[in-house]
């Protein structure tokens, strides 16, 4: 049976761990664009509100907040265009 040293078994341990570091900067990066593409998607639900095309605007809003609620895991956050008034 052969032993391994405390050198080789730390080493492992080193390269388990820069591989989560790494993932875990995969993972940020892939919220920092998931929150850039809401945010694009904010632009033009307000674009489209002002166009009066408020169909096209309702409709992107509920997919946004899809988005929000089973990708990012997030709860709704509400719009400029979900006041009173428009309704």
């Amino acid at each position: 049976m052969a032993t391994t040293s405390t050198r080789e078994r730390s080493g492992g341990g080193q390269t388990r761990n820069r591989e989560v570091v790494d993932l875990m900067k995969e993972v940020d990066r892939y919220r920092t664009a998931c929150e850039d593409a809401l945010q694009q998607l904010d632009w033009c639900i307000g674009y489209f509100t002002g166009c009066n095309k408020a169909g096209v605007a309702k409709a992107l809003s509920a997919n946004r907040s899809a988005i929000r609620r089973h990708l990012m895991r997030r709860d709704d956050q509400a719009l400029p265009t979900d006041n009173k008034e428009s309704r």
